[in-house]
């Protein structure tokens, strides 16, 4: 079983999903003055820039870092951006975005063939009585519209999740970085045939240090700092001790919502949370609690044995 993190490497965690939970309330603020399309593009521009000056080219296909930006950024990212314009509370976003897990399933089940779990389809189903409970409840705030945005947007997450893992062992920040490069390209052209330069001007005229301050916790915090930490931490500990800490992501994002956006929180969006959370936990969680309980089984059997 995994062993216990150390107190500074906690922090490091929690400093990492903090930034990720909060993020979506960063690009709230920044959506204030940019068009959508065009706040994503700088997102992936500094990304890339200088960054990509000082961090070698990953060992993967030139064709998979190109899929894999084109999903993350015109996917993943362009339509999330799209749905925090007014589509749907950041907070929400932060939970909804999250079923990118179950929709990498579904795609492993059908790209690798791997065979989907009993406790898969109770998790699945728990997220999914979740995620009903929210579209019960589509108001001003959280329209039809947003919640098909960022369903769609987790859907592009797990298929670049697919792509990162047919290259193999690769240095994920690098990663990040040169496939930024296949980002941009699509965001600026999108934006400039819906969103139209002198909206894309406008939004650039008006945009202060709070603005620019977005631009750079999405590209500098949310990209770089959180990619180079994560990876961090799993090269010097098992997956099993870290990656569950990203569970507290929706917790960050819902509770930054509520605080600095006054986003309401009434019974059936904790309802919902709580669903798609415990799907989330079980989906995680299960194979370690059944194998505890095995081992638990078996070393009961061995001293009833040993008894006789």
């Amino acid at each position: 079983m995994p062993g216990a993190l150390p107190l500074s490497h906690v922090l490091l965690a929690l400093g990492v999903v903090a930034v990720w939970g909060t993020n979506f309330v960063v690009i709230r603020i920044g959506l204030t003055h940019l068009p959508a399309l065009a706040f994503a593009a700088l997102r992936f521009a500094f990304a890339v820039f200088p960054a990509i000056l000082f961090i070698r080219r990953p060992a993967a296909p030139w064709r998979h870092l190109a899929l894999y930006g084109l999903l993350i950024g015109a996917g993943q990212f362009g339509l999330l951006f799209i749905a925090l314009k007014g589509f749907i509370a950041p907070g929400l976003a932060s939970l909804v975005v999250q079923s990118q897990v179950f929709f990498t399933i579904g795609l492993s089940m059908v790209m690798a063939g791997e065979r989907v779990r009993a406790y898969q389809v109770v998790a699945l189903a728990l997220a999914c009585v979740g995620l009903a409970v929210i579209a019960a409840h589509v108001d001003a705030s959280t329209t039809p519209t947003g919640l098909a945005l960022v369903l769609l947007a987790a859907a592009c997450w797990a298929a670049g999740n697919m792509v990162v893992k047919a290259s193999g062992r690769v240095n994920v920040v690098a990663y990040v970085v040169w496939s930024s490069l296949f980002s941009v390209p699509p965001l600026v052209g999108l934006s400039l045939a819906f969103e139209g330069w002198d909206a894309v001007w406008a939004g650039l005229r008006a945009a202060g240090p709070e603005t620019w301050a977005a631009v750079l916790w999405q590209s500098v915090g949310n990209s770089l700092f959180g990619y180079a930490a994560w990876g961090w931490l799993l090269a010097r500990h098992p997956a099993a001790s870290v990656t569950p800490l990203a569970l507290l992501i929706p917790v960050f994002g819902l509770g930054a919502s509520a605080v600095f956006l006054g986003e309401p929180m009434p019974a059936w969006k904790m309802l919902a949370t709580g669903l798609v959370m415990v799907g989330l936990a079980l989906g995680m969680f299960w194979p370690r609690i059944a194998a505890r309980l095995g081992e638990g089984t078996a070393k009961a059997e061995a001293d009833a044995g040993r008894a006789a």
